[in-house]
């Protein structure tokens, strides 16, 4: 790729990852009795667990979403969107190996039964909604963030590499 339109490209990635979050995290906050019996029926964590878990994930997609928006810590926010996402992948994983028929909960309310249950297809669709965020790990994109604006960051650290 020619280096003129590696940040542009960067910023792209960087706006698609911020979308993915903060659509699923906006949706589900709408609905947070529905999302928390989502995950219920994953039947993963202890049932004092599921309603701090519900309750808390669609705060922190929002804010991993927010974060993305604005350049701000993007590389660590790479690695929690990355991780969050390899989680998501986990639990949607076991749900299909023990043959649970339910509805993933990834975008709350905006997804509801459809006959759209967890499967392949859905382990899929994640894994190309996830994508985006991983290379933001190792290039984050700071054109238009607040990183670049904050830290004055050199060159050389938005594209990943050491000094010479």
């Amino acid at each position: 790729m020619p280096e003129r339109l590696r940040p542009h490209v960067g910023f792209a990635i960087r706006m698609v990852a911020a979308a993915v979050w903060l659509t699923a995290g906006i949706a589900k906050l709408a609905d947070l009795a529905l999302f928390k019996e989502q995950v219920g029926k994953y039947d993963l964590l202890p049932h004092v667990l599921v309603a701090p878990f519900a309750y808390g994930l669609p705060f922190l997609e929002t804010g991993v979403g927010l974060y993305l928006l604005v350049g701000l810590l993007v590389r660590g926010t790479a690695w929690v969107s990355t991780g969050l996402m390899v989680i998501f992948l986990i639990a949607q994983g076991q749900a299909w190996a023990r043959g649970l028929r339910l509805d993933c909960g990834c975008f709350g309310s905006l997804a509801p039964e459809q006959g759209s249950h967890v499967g392949i297809w859905t382990m899929l669709r994640d894994i190309a909604l996830g994508v985006p965020g991983a290379p933001l790990i190792v290039a984050p994109a700071r054109q238009w963030s607040l990183d670049a604006r904050l830290f004055n960051l050199p060159d050389w650290w938005s594209r990943g590499r050491h000094a010479e």
